[in-house]
């Protein structure tokens, strides 16, 4: 028997069960659509972010505080001592070759008249802020030096913000509740889009004294430094470790450029990607068992067929295709439903989040579903090969 006629025995046979053929390949198509599907969205997190990191500017260093990889967590309590005068020092030593801002975040309550905005993130930071982070006005504008160092009550709000609590009206006139305080909104800011699931649009900047007032708040979560040059950043980046040092220990501050920023957020999407993918590749493995288990069925059930085969001249090789075809089949037809519903899923979840379904995801599964289907195959396909012939005949 030929190869083209094993594969055509092969497909007759499958399609003969279709529903139990279905079944036997359903744990295959689970395996090969949840691994495009995770890797898709791991893979358009890393991308969406990437880009949103990029938007800022080749030339932004973040000082956070705590060491990242240190003993202690960046921004835990006690290892946060960055004040307002660190970022004051900074920005009077590093004059004429970088922009300093100094930043501090909390969660608040937002109101207005009968509604309420609950979990909106409060950033108090200076007037020079949207020199460093791109923030563009759709309406009104950015407070000014004279109103921080004032500490005026006024705020600037994102979209979320606005259709929470004063959907289709305009910011003017509008004094928002911020955790008990009155707040006249001067400006809205346009759309920045979600990292992390965290809605940057449902934000609040207001002056950073009057947020250190509000909230007894004297440590700084962020300051931000633009380098007026994108060649100087490692050398601003060291002249500001240098400068902390007077003050800090190395345990006390993280100095981050974009690049590393970057580089850490690869590490930990590659982490996330083998990790769900992993998780994903288990149903390929319980498919395979499901392919094996119902291979060696069809061998006890098909004894007598194979028997009478061998009778008439089909070698050991020949029925051993035959099995070995067939569960490369089985394996070959949910590697490819796999494939098209995990492109589907993900078409899907990209009208909610962003996706992408890079080419080796796809090879990978599609791969990995046929080692599938070889390494389960083998051990039916024997057994039916080393049938002894005059026995299988006499198989009831």
């Amino acid at each position: 028997m030929n190869f083209f006629e094993t594969i055509k025995l092969s497909f007759t046979t499958i399609l003969a069960n279709r529903l139990r053929s279905f079944l036997t390949i359903l744990g295959i198509v689970i395996g090969v659509t949840s691994v495009i599907l995770l890797i898709s969205l791991v893979s358009g997190l890393k991308s969406y972010i990437t880009s949103q990191i990029q938007g800022l500017g080749s030339n932004l260093i973040f000082v956070i505080p705590g060491r990242i990889g240190g003993a202690r967590s960046p921004g835990g309590v006690q290892a946060n001592r960055l004040t307002l005068q660190d970022a004051t020092n900074l920005k009077n030593k590093l004059s004429g070759e970088a922009e300093v801002s100094a930043v501090v975040q909390r969660n608040s309550t937002l109101k207005y008249a009968n509604k309420t905005d609950k979990g909106a993130s409060v950033f108090g930071v200076q007037a020079n802020y949207p020199k460093l982070i791109s923030i563009k006005m759709l309406e009104g504008r950015f407070f000014s030096i004279s109103e921080d160092s004032a500490g005026r009550k006024i705020a600037v709000i994102g979209i979320s913000v606005q259709n929470t609590l004063f959907p289709g009206q305009s910011i003017k006139g509008k004094k928002i509740d911020i955790a008990g305080s009155k707040y006249e909104v001067i400006g809205l800011f346009d759309k920045r889009g979600s990292i992390f699931g965290i809605d940057q649009d449902n934000s609040v900047f207001i002056p950073l004294s009057s947020a250190q007032r509000q909230f007894g708040i004297d440590k700084l979560n962020t300051i931000y430094i633009s380098t007026m040059k994108s060649e100087d950043v490692k050398t601003i980046q060291s002249k500001t470790e240098n400068i902390l040092k007077k003050k800090l220990s190395e345990d006390e501050f993280t100095v981050q450029t974009q690049e590393q920023t970057l580089s850490t957020i690869s590490q930990i999407t590659g982490v996330l990607t083998i990790a769900l993918g992993g998780i994903a590749a288990i149903s390929l493995i319980v498919g395979g068992i499901g392919i094996m288990n119902i291979m060696l069925v069809s061998v006890t059930e098909r004894t007598r067929e194979i028997g009478l085969r061998k009778a008439l001249g089909a070698r050991n090789i020949d029925i051993r295709n035959q099995f070995l075809i067939e569960a490369l089949t089985l394996s070959c037809l949910g590697g490819v439903i796999g494939i098209i519903l995990g492109f589907l899923l993900s078409i899907i979840a990209g009208n909610f989040i962003t996706t992408t379904v890079p080419f080796w995801s796809v090879a990978l599964s599609f791969g990995f579903s046929m080692i599938v289907g070889v390494i389960f195959g083998v051990a039916p396909a024997i057994r039916a090969a080393r049938l002894d012939p005059i026995q299988a005949l006499r198989y009831e």
